[in-house]
């Protein structure tokens, strides 16, 4: 695989088993990593499950940046409020909310121009992500200084 900036790279996936709290950890440490590679990130204000009550203030911030959108006229007064909601990965307050929700939700994604890099879904059991070698060098590193181990990602067979 060739990452964005033309050099080696990999895809990553979550794998079964972590405990929900890990999968929790894994998700934003792989947002933290991948943050300065992203240029767009959106996300649904959906999840199969509850959302836990230590996220409930990131999802009423959330669906205010929804509205708020549909006020200013970026979003259809048609569209679904929870759906599509623009993260401006650069702006602390909002890339917190999507290192809260991302975990839980339905769908979050994060591009690199024209190219997907991060993909959340399944309420927190499915997470895609093309990273370069040095990302994923400092993204094990970051897990393992966590208690996590390499093993909760793997490497995604080219042309899946």
């Amino acid at each position: 695989m060739i990452n964005q900036e033309g050099g080696p790279g990999r895809e990553l996936v979550l794998v079964d088993g972590l405990s929900p709290a890990d999968v929790v950890l894994v998700h934003r440490e792989a947002l933290c990593v991948l943050r300065s590679g992203i240029d767009t990130a959106h996300f649904d204000a959906y999840s199969d499950d509850a959302w836990p009550p230590a996220v409930l203030h990131s999802y009423e911030r959330a669906l205010v940046l929804a509205r708020q959108e549909r006020a200013d006229g970026i979003r259809s007064r048609r569209a679904d409020p929870g759906t599509g909601i623009e993260i401006d990965v650069r702006d602390d307050a909002q890339f917190e909310l999507l290192l809260d929700l991302a975990p839980h939700t339905i769908n979050a994604e994060g591009w690199r121009g024209d190219r997907l890099v991060f993909s959340a879904s399944d309420s927190g059991t499915a997470l895609w992500m093309a990273v370069t070698d040095e990302q994923a060098a400092e993204l094990l590193a970051r897990l393992d200084a966590l208690g996590i181990p390499p093993t909760a990602l793997s490497a995604q067979p080219p042309g899946r």
